[in-house]
């Protein structure tokens, strides 16, 4: 029992090589935690040495010299701030930057001296002429500002989903196809991600999104990872933390190969096929793009097939080959492992999230499905879903097709205080969701090709 709440309690503890997340406001920073090395966030350098050992969520102070220690709790921190008297309305007030005594050589001064942010603070305070006569809502304000200066405060969170999605939005939303935490959230519930489940994903979100359905699963499953070009995108995956077990659960097939399995002519024994050494065109904006893996590995080995100089460089070049046929062979091994995970077509979901044209991805991914399978779609514009929609009506391979976005407005909750915020994302993009069936119904024949046949990436 005792070595069960020791592991317990390990797991809410900051350790050596945990990915972690820093927070100072509404700035994020995903990292991996190492000892000795020098971090810089939001102009201040620090070492994370001192928050081994200490719990997550935990709020540090940063000393001089880079050192972190526990802050202090809030109470205690108002408990040592002076009260000042406020006034009634702030009509007499000017804001003609000539209220603060204080220059930003004083307060530079006040830094040297070693002075805290709540100290520098309090300081400010004081040599400010208009802060007594600021009514109480506007002294608050002051303070939240001036904090939000001066406070050499971080805190050290787990990385989540919804933590990363806030950190991704914030800093780079066009990386993660502007996705918003709550359509996220809404994608998981719709494609009834859940573990022991068999989940497909095609993303160009930096990884969120099959980050997001790893750890919703919790390492139970299968989740086959279907990407275009060369090779797939995990950045943010690496950012949760995952543990080995997670990693097990996960495969990778390119979208390229689709057409060959639906059809049955893709080979992965261990005599590279004729179509692996074939380029596969993927149209993107128009620009035809050749993407093969293995022509790289075959450039490279004519390359390396010059006669050699002298032995030892034989010798380097025959260990690079070795080297070579070891990485192709684990790599046709992980791609027969996700086909057969994919040749049953009885995967459980379906997740897509990316800047290319939907349409096309969809119709093709959808035979892998069983029939009474949840999927959805998400896209930053309308029209490419309501393209899907249509094709999915027109099929009839799909039932409880809905289209659908989200307005999501935060509130400010406070005393006396409570409104709409005025700073808000003006869109949180559309889903469309809907549930496979099974149908007899004939594939299109004649000039109109099926859509697995003609698998095309364009992006939106």
């Amino acid at each position: 029992m005792a070595d069960a709440e020791s592991t317990e309690d390990s797991l809410h503890q900051i350790n050596e090589g945990d990915y972690v997340v820093l927070k100072r406001g509404d700035i994020y920073k995903a990292l991996q935690l190492l000892s000795k090395k020098k971090i810089m966030f939001e102009k201040q350098w620090f070492f994370l040495d001192d928050a081994i050992g200490h719990h997550y969520s935990t709020a540090f102070e940063i000393l001089p010299g880079g050192k972190l220690q526990p802050a202090k709790p809030k109470e205690e921190q108002n408990a040592e701030s002076d009260t000042k008297e406020a006034g009634t309305d702030n009509r007499n007030i000017m804001d003609d930057g000539k209220s603060q005594k204080l220059t930003r050589d004083d307060i530079e001064t006040l830094k040297e001296q070693g002075l805290k942010g709540q100290e520098i603070i309090q300081q400010l305070i004081d040599n400010s002429s208009t802060f007594r006569d600021k009514t109480e809502y506007a002294q608050d304000k002051y303070i939240k500002k001036k904090k939000k200066k001066y406070e050499n405060t971080v805190t050290i969170l787990k990385p989540t989903c919804r933590i990363l999605a806030l950190m991704y939005h914030g800093r780079e939303p066009g990386k993660i196809c502007h996705l918003r935490f709550d359509t996220l959230a809404q994608m998981l519930t719709l494609a009834n991600i859940h573990a022991g489940s068999k989940v497909l994903v095609f993303e160009s979100c930096a990884g969120l999104v099959l980050g997001a359905v790893m750890e919703r699963m919790g390492g139970y499953g299968s989740v086959i990872q279907m990407y275009p070009g060369g090779a797939p995108v995990r950045a943010g995956v690496e950012n949760f933390g995952f543990p080995a077990r997670f990693h097990d659960t996960l495969h990778d097939f390119p979208i390229w190969r689709v057409n060959a399995l639906l059809a049955g002519t893709l080979d992965t024994g261990a005599k590279g096929p004729a179509a692996e050494a074939t380029p596969t065109e993927v149209q993107t904006d128009g620009e035809q793009h050749r993407d093969s893996p293995e022509a790289g590995d075959q450039a490279e080995t004519n390359a390396s097939e010059d006669p050699p100089k002298d032995g030892e460089r034989e010798k380097d070049k025959q260990t690079k080959m070795e080297l070579k046929r070891v990485k192709q062979e684990e790599r046709r091994k992980k791609l027969a492992a996700a086909a057969a995970l994919l040749e049953g077509r009885n995967a459980d979901g379906l997740v897509i999230a990316a800047r290319f044209h939907p349409c096309p991805v969809l119709m093709g991914l959808l035979k892998f499905l069983s029939p009474s399978r949840p999927f959805v779609v998400y896209s930053q514009f309308k029209e490419p879903l309501v393209e899907c929609f249509t094709k999915l009506k027109e099929q009839g391979s799909a039932v409880n097709i809905r289209l659908c976005n989200t307005w999501l407005r935060h509130y400010q909750v406070l005393p006396n205080r409570t409104h709409p915020k005025l700073l808000m994302s003006g869109g949180g993009g559309y889903l469309l969701s809907g549930i496979t069936v099974a149908t007899d119904k004939p594939e299109p024949t004649g000039s109109e090709e099926p859509a697995a046949k003609k698998l095309k990436l364009t992006e939106n």
